[in-house]
């Protein structure tokens, strides 16, 4: 399966505790930007969805997976007067997957589109939660929401949770992963073994898509550089899935905390 990622417009405002030492800063400070991270600006590759070769075929093949404002967040409120431009490009290329997380799911009735519906076939939304406070204020919202393809992101891992009221059959995945970064919190393989429990009482997709970067296990503090939390994640071989069928909806991109 083919993806690609799609930053409409970059930069975020700190919003909650899984904020605190979030991706896009870092990574801003380490290329030296002189824009404030929290100054939400159009990027370059706003019409990426649209644009054509000389042969006037789209860049981006149908079928491809678009990983959507992972510099960002898309119902940020310093982005409302782009959104309805970008959720033409997502109608327009109804042969693309796009999916993007957010953090800001109470702001649903300034973001969705006039014709949302039942949602559009194309597109993923992953509600991120980092704490019990967080899943238990944004999940009731997430659930009601007219949703085709919803998914739960426990990332960063800040601490135990209890998901268990949550998750059912309008949950394609729970996807659950530590914090990056040098002031990375740590994350206990505990915590997630039990959220993986949760998904299989209940029958809902699980994935464990990265470590972190101080990783606990059996009481054990272990250091992981960036470039094997995604490796040592999967050889821990303890993703669930619902039949020989499925295909994971779930995290697939370098890193995964906006």
């Amino acid at each position: 399966m083919n993806s690609i990622v799609w930053n409409p417009w970059h930069g975020c405002t700190k919003l909650s505790p899984g904020c605190r030492y979030c991706y896009v800063y870092r990574q801003d400070a380490m290329y030296g930007s002189e824009i404030s991270s929290s100054e939400v600006r159009k990027t370059a590759n706003f019409g990426l969805p649209l644009k054509r070769r000389r042969d006037r075929q789209y860049k981006i093949e149908p079928g491809t997976t678009v990983y959507t404002c992972f510099t960002s967040d898309f119902w940020l409120s310093d982005a409302d007067s782009w959104r309805d431009e970008a959720w033409a490009m997502i109608r327009e290329r109804r042969d693309l997957t796009f999916i993007f997380f957010t953090k800001r799911i109470d702001r649903y009735e300034h973001c969705l589109p006039a014709d949302w519906g039942g949602g559009y076939e194309n597109v993923v939304i992953g509600c991120t939660v980092e704490n019990q406070a967080m899943a238990d204020y944004r999940l009731p919202i997430f659930r009601q929401l007219p949703i085709h393809h919803r998914l739960i992101i426990a990332a960063p891992l800040l601490e135990a949770i209890d998901l268990s009221a949550y998750l059912d059959e309008r949950i394609a995945e729970v996807s659950v992963g530590g914090e990056s970064g040098g002031s990375a919190r740590v994350c206990d393989f505990d915590w997630i073994l039990d959220i993986r429990r949760q998904c299989v009482e209940r029958n809902v997709p699980f994935s464990f898509h990265q470590t972190g970067a101080n990783f606990r296990k059996d009481g054990h503090i272990y250091r992981i550089e960036r470039r094997y939390q995604i490796a040592q994640a999967r050889k821990a071989a303890i993703d669930y899935r619902v039949g020989d069928d499925y295909i994971p909806l779930g995290v697939k991109t370098p890193d995964t905390e906006p």
